[in-house]
């Protein structure tokens, strides 16, 4: 893969930073790859080669290219980093896949330093990213070097999104008003770095595991002349650590000397995080937490109907506050849908639920409790529906029951 033609250009209300992707080994068409913000933070958005890089070297190294190569200095941190991480990637998935060479010019001196310290967040609205904010202003100070004061918005991941579906700026009403509330300037940030090989990874298997760390972190050394510290939010907890593409293993790998890389509270469980939230009255009003993008209407961010929506339904149920959540319109969670919706995949979601059981057993929701040890049990296969649930997730891809009605026909 080659990366060069690196350019900054300037569109009415936006600037863009620009380089065009070729691939070499993989058989796929050139690509300008941007990354995009307002006007008003224009300035602040650098012509940064290691942004580029940091987007384009995992998916080369995992679709097949035998090097990634790039026409402007680069930081040898980042270069180090991006080695050591492919290294750990490929001990956790193999694959037959080996670290691709890394071919740039290398930086000869630290730049930026001389900026004044700023703390900025990939802020995206939902409980990971709110939790981390509010917990961070908790023990920061206003004038700390480490206190959040920018949020950064990505557009750009989600298959079919449109910048012209309304949908979208009801998004960003609703995490501009929880960024004000909190005192901290959104940053908004349109790319297409992940949607120009989306196609190669259709069950987001490769963004979730491996790539949204050092996708994340791209963006935010776009913005390295305004940030000297960025954080990413945590998934899993430290009980629960799995590989996966945000970790905090690999998150640091991605930091310069004059940009760090938070992975940020590892240390707290989604029980945890979801308090934190509920101290939080402006969050609670305009909470999103599902990616299903057709429920993105006004005061609507939550479909109420997916695994994540009814696993954080349940959590506020159990915290007494579900009632205050406008975001989502139902106000209680039964049995029958917690059963009927709440397959798990890993060690992570099933200690989401489990640390429910003792708060809901104190508002003697036990039907919910009933609930919840019988999605464990299944999830642990020791009923045939979810060892069938199981087998269609690992080898089918949850596609088991379209295969068995076109071999009906």
């Amino acid at each position: 893969m080659k990366i060069e033609n690196l350019r900054k250009e300037n569109n009415a209300d936006r600037v863009r930073i620009i380089a065009k992707v070729i691939w070499e080994n993989c058989d796929r068409p050139s690509q300008d790859v941007y990354f995009e913000t307002t006007s008003e933070f224009g300035d602040a958005l650098f012509l940064n080669p290691n942004s580029f890089l940091l987007a384009c070297a995992l998916p080369a190294m995992r679709y097949g290219e035998k090097r990634i190569a790039i026409d402007a200095p680069i930081s040898p941190e980042i270069k180090d980093g991006l080695i050591n991480s492919m290294k750990c990637l490929i001990d956790w998935h193999g694959q037959g896949r080996q670290v691709i060479e890394i071919e740039a010019p290398i930086e000869t001196e630290v730049l930026f330093t001389d900026k004044p310290p700023r703390a900025g967040a990939l802020f995206s609205g939902g409980i990971d990213a709110l939790a981390m904010v509010r917990d961070n202003h908790l023990n920061f100070a206003k004038d700390h070097p480490r206190h959040i004061k920018d949020g950064i918005l990505v557009y750009g991941v989600l298959q079919g999104e449109n910048e012209q579906d309304p949908s979208f700026q009801n998004v960003i009403n609703a995490v501009s008003a929880m960024a004000e509330d909190a005192g901290i300037k959104l940053i908004q940030v349109y790319t297409n770095a992940y949607a120009h090989f989306r196609d190669l990874d259709p069950d987001f298997s490769f963004w979730r595991f491996e790539y949204h760390g050092s996708f994340l972190a791209a963006i935010a050394h776009a913005f390295v002349t305004r940030l000297s510290v960025a954080s990413i939010a945590s998934t899993y907890d430290f009980a629960n650590l799995e590989p996966w593409g945000s970790h905090p293993l690999l998150d640091p790998l991605y930091s310069t000397t004059s940009l760090q890389i938070r992975h940020e509270n590892a240390a707290l469980s989604r029980l945890e995080k979801t308090k934190l939230v509920g101290e939080w009255d402006v969050a609670l009003k305009h909470l999103r937490v599902c990616n299903e993008k057709q429920s993105y209407s006004q005061g609507n961010y939550n479909c109420g109907k997916c695994e994540k929506c009814v696993r954080t339904m349940t959590a506020f149920l159990s915290l007494g506050l579900l009632e205050q959540i406008s975001t989502f319109k139902e106000k209680d969670v039964s049995k029958e849908k917690l059963v009927n919706t709440c397959y798990l995949s890993d060690n992570y979601e099933e200690n989401c639920y489990r640390e429910l059981i003792k708060p809901l057993t104190d508002i003697n929701r036990l039907d919910l409790v009933d609930g919840i040890k019988q999605i464990s049990k299944r999830y642990h296969e020791q009923d045939l529906k979810g060892m069938i649930k199981r087998l269609d997730r690992t080898l089918f891809k949850g596609n088991l029951l379209e295969i068995g009605q076109k071999l009906k026909k």
